[in-house]
């Protein structure tokens, strides 16, 4: 019997076992070919004769097999000696799944290449590629939970999801961060993406392979905070677990530090945190013992740190080192052009693993586009995922399903103001054009004649609204 793979010259499969595999492979497939070491045609089936077109076999045998094939990978397959086990080679509107195997002589020489269409028509094939997409879902999900477990990331920069100028602008801010080893402080309403923001600086930065530790300063009560930040050591307090426990710090060593929610860290704590930053050591609680750690800190809150410091809540020096570069994330209500790809997305995550398509319809987008949004893309998801709830038309939102869902009570700002009482016509005109000529004085620094021409009127014109007024 001749051996597959011999131990001395040859390498690989013969001209013999080839011949003797060409009549099972042919009944099995949708067609078969064979080429010498030239490339050129020397033997090719009926079947895939009429596959590519051909009236008779003969007419193509001696062919260059490009000149017949021209998308075949068979020339590839004699010049390496290599086989292309499962391939997908299109032949016009057809696509074909094909197998290419080369063979040898006694002495090793390559002596040609044979291939078999496995499929003359993908559609057998969709339960495999069905199959195979929700293995990547699975995958793509298995990949998040793990990245949730170990201390990993979830988000990227895509995932800031907004076309408008002002989030153009944060996204140019956070890649400026990534690429600069520098404390960064993000400042913005609850729910406009503080989080997502900070694990993507972190995923296209230097530190990327190490950890991102996150934590929300606001959830921990005052009393466990500096244990949860730096640690603490064997029997530091009665109770304590005799074993060192680690605090964020070294967790987040080589990697980045999340402080969420910043502004609510109390003051004796804000003097430890900005020795840990500015010595790069901390000292864990009990210990008598300096560690050493390198974390780059990106802080987040809500509050505006700098009336804090005025009143002496916030310490100035630790906004300073915290401050080295800020980026201010705007809320829904002013980036209202980013709605539609907001939806969009949101609608894409709600119904990942779901059996209905969510859609959104442009009137619905427009009703949403008439509410405040205090609670930001929080709040956003949130009515989106109720309205999915409550619809009845298999995951298409429109105007009504909005409506349904939405808060009667957080319409635009200026619709919840009251009605300022209605003057005369000429009173209003009287006070807008005076108001007019003051600004155009201003920004012409009292230069009568060109703050007239800036106002499009003579200058004569100008005295006489001047007398008036005064």
């Amino acid at each position: 019997m001749t051996q597959l793979f011999a131990h001395n010259k040859k390498n690989g499969l013969t001209q013999e076992l080839i011949e003797a595999l060409i009549p099972m492979f042919e009944e099995a497939s949708a067609g078969a070919i064979a080429v010498d070491r030239d490339s050129r045609i020397t033997w090719i089936n009926a079947s895939y004769s009429e596959l590519l077109g051909f009236d008779s076999p003969s007419s193509m045998i001696g062919r260059f097999v490009r000149d017949v094939i021209p998308h075949t990978r068979m020339p590839e397959v004699v010049e390496t000696g290599k086989p292309l086990l499962l391939d997908i080679m299109e032949h016009q509107s057809q696509q074909f799944v094909v197998t290419r195997l080369p063979f040898f002589d006694e002495d090793g020489g390559i002596v040609g290449a044979v291939a078999f269409v496995l499929y003359d028509d993908l559609q057998p094939l969709t339960p495999l590629v069905s199959k195979f997409r929700r293995l990547h879902q699975d995958l793509v999900a298995a990949r998040k939970a793990l990245a949730k477990k170990t201390r990993g990331t979830r988000y990227s920069l895509g995932d800031f999801v907004g076309a408008s100028p002002a989030s153009l602008e944060v996204k140019r801010r956070a890649r400026l961060a990534a690429g600069r080893d520098m404390p960064v402080l993000l400042l913005g309403e609850t729910g406009t993406g503080k989080e997502v923001l900070a694990q993507a600086i972190h995923t296209v930065s230097g530190r990327a392979e190490k950890p991102f530790v996150g934590v929300n300063v606001a959830a921990i009560p005052d009393n466990l905070l500096e244990a949860e930040f730096f640690g603490v050591a064997p029997g530091a307090y009665t109770g304590a677990d005799r074993r060192t426990r680690d605090g964020k710090f070294q967790l987040a060593n080589g990697g980045t530090l999340f402080l969420d929610e910043v502004g609510d860290m109390p003051l004796p704590l804000q003097a430890k945190l900005l020795r840990a930053l500015q010595e790069g050591e901390i000292e864990p609680l009990g210990s008598n013992k300096v560690v050493s750690v390198d974390v780059r800190v990106i802080a987040a809150t809500s509050r505006n740190l700098e009336t804090m410091m005025a009143e002496g809540s916030f310490r100035s020096d630790l906004y300073y080192r915290l401050n080295v570069l800020e980026i201010p994330i705007p809320p829904l209500r002013e980036r209202l052009a980013d709605l539609g790809v907001l939806c969009e997305a949101l609608l894409e995550d709600i119904c990942d693993g779901l059996e209905i398509r969510g859609e959104i319809t442009d009137a619905a987008v427009s009703a949403l586009g008439g509410y405040d949004w205090p609670g930001n893309i929080r709040e956003l998801r949130n009515v989106l995922e109720r309205a999915l709830t409550m619809g009845e038309d298999n995951g298409l939102l429109d105007a009504d399903a909005i409506f349904k869902v939405l808060p009667r009570n957080g319409s635009r700002p200026q619709s919840s103001l009251s009605p300022r009482p209605v003057r005369p016509l000429a009173q209003v005109m009287a006070e807008a054009e005076a108001q007019a000529i003051e600004s155009a004085l201003v920004a012409c620094r009292g230069n009568r004649t060109r703050a007239a021409k800036l106002l499009g009127i003579s200058r004569s014109v100008l005295y006489e609204k001047l007398a008036r007024m005064s």
